[in-house]
Order: C-alpha cells, then sequence, then structure tokens
C-alpha cells in the first residue's frame, strides 16, 4: 500500500473498539517496515506475531517505538530464516 494514511479510518475505528486512545495510535511506516523486514526475514507468519510483541514491548517499556524497531529489525538481520 503506498498511501499508509489510508489505514488511519480502520486504525482509529479499531482503537475505538478496543479503548485504545487515538493518542496512542503507532506510528504506521515503522509498524509496517517491521512487519516486512519479519515476514521476509524470517518467515511469513513471524510478522504479524513480531508487531504484536513490537506493541507490548512499547506499551510496557515506554521507549520509542522507532528505537524498539531498531532493534527488531537488528535481530532479524542477525537471524536466519525459517520456514513456518
Amino acid at each position: 500500500m503506498d498511501d499508509t494514511s489510508a489505514l488511519l479510518p480502520w486504525l482509529r475505528a479499531c482503537a475505538e473498539r478496543l479503548g485504545v486512545a487515538e493518542s496512542d495510535l503507532p506510528d504506521i511506516d515503522t509498524v509496517l517496515g517491521v512487519a516486512g523486514v519479519a515476514a521476509h526475514g524470517v518467515a511469513r507468519p513471524a510478522a504479524p506475531l513480531t508487531t504484536f510483541l513490537l506493541g507490548v514491548a512499547a506499551a510496557r517499556s515506554g521507549r520509542p517505538l522507532a528505537e524498539l524497531a531498531a532493534e527488531v529489525k537488528a535481530l532479524v538481520a542477525q537471524t536466519e530464516p525459517i520456514e513456518a
């Protein structure tokens, strides 16, 4: 998807349904970047699972999403792809 801003209405609706404040919506490009790296560098099913963990880590640690994303990308670079 070239225009990730098209996802904002969905994310807003989903956040509202789940009781998540709009101010807690992630940077779409960062999350999709991590998903892509995990999908291509580890295995396709790793993408949603990795982004879930990224969200949990961001919520629990309070660290910047971009910093956590960089750590995940570095880990993927050191990981042999698996067949899942």
